[in-house]
C-alpha cells in the first residue's frame, strides 16, 4: 500500500516538474521571439546600410527562429496531443531547409557579382550582443529540455545555439571585412544596391 502511494507521489512530482519546465520554456520562447523580432529590423536595416548580405541573411534567419519558437509554443500548449511532436519537428526542419536554399542562392549571386560589403561597426556590436543572448537562451532552454525529455523544446534549444554560432560567424566575417578594408581574402557578401 505505501509503495503505491510512493509511486503516485513520484509520478505527481515528475508531472509537476514537467509542467513547471514547460511554463519556463514558454517564457523563454517569448523572450526569443521578442529578441528575434527586434533582430529582424536591426540587422536588415544595418545590412542595407552597409550593403551586407551577411547581415540581411542573419535578419532573415531571425524570422525562421521566430517561427521555430512559435511552433514550440504551439507544442507546449498541448504537448500530450497525438502527433504534436512530429508535426512541430517537421515544421521547424522545413523552414530551416528553405532558409538554407535562400542563403546558398543569395551568396552565390553576390560572389558571382564580386562585390564587397562596406564595414559595419554597428553590425559588429549588435552581433556581439546577439551571440551572448543566443548562447544564454540556448543554455537555459537546454536545461529545461532535460526535464521535458526529447521534445521540440530540446531541438529548438539546439537551433538557438546554432543561431548563436551563426551570429559569431557573421561577426567574424564582418570584423575581418572591416579589418581588411572591404576587400582582401575574406569579405562578407554584399547586396546589390541597384
Amino acid at each position: 500500500m505505501t509503495e503505491g502511494l510512493a509511486d503516485s507521489s513520484l509520478i505527481d512530482a515528475q508531472h509537476a516538474a514537467v509542467h513547471t519546465a514547460m511554463r519556463r520554456g514558454r517564457a523563454l520562447q517569448f523572450a526569443t521571439i521578442g529578441w528575434n523580432l527586434m533582430e529582424v529590423v536591426v540587422t536588415i536595416w544595418l545590412g542595407l546600410a552597409a550593403g551586407s548580405l551577411a547581415l540581411i541573411a542573419f535578419g532573415l534567419d531571425s524570422i525562421v527562429e521566430v517561427f521555430a519558437s512559435l511552433v514550440v509554443i504551439w507544442y507546449i500548449s498541448d504537448h500530450d496531443a497525438r502527433g504534436r511532436v512530429q508535426s512541430s519537428m517537421r515544421l521547424v526542419a522545413t523552414s530551416f531547409a528553405l532558409l538554407a536554399v535562400y542563403l546558398l542562392v543569395a551568396s552565390a549571386w553576390s560572389i558571382a557579382e564580386g562585390r564587397a560589403a562596406d564595414s559595419s561597426p554597428l553590425g559588429i556590436a549588435y552581433l556581439t550582443c546577439t551571440a551572448i543572448v543566443m548562447f544564454t537562451l540556448a543554455g537555459l532552454k537546454r536545461s529545461i529540455g532535460r526535464v521535458t525529455a526529447p521534445s521540440p523544446l530540446s531541438a529548438e534549444a539546439a537551433m538557438t545555439f546554432l543561431d548563436g554560432c551563426l551570429a559569431s560567424l557573421v561577426l567574424v566575417a564582418l570584423a575581418l571585412n572591416s579589418f581588411l578594408g572591404g576587400g582582401g581574402l575574406i569579405h562578407a557578401p554584399q547586396v546589390s544596391s541597384r
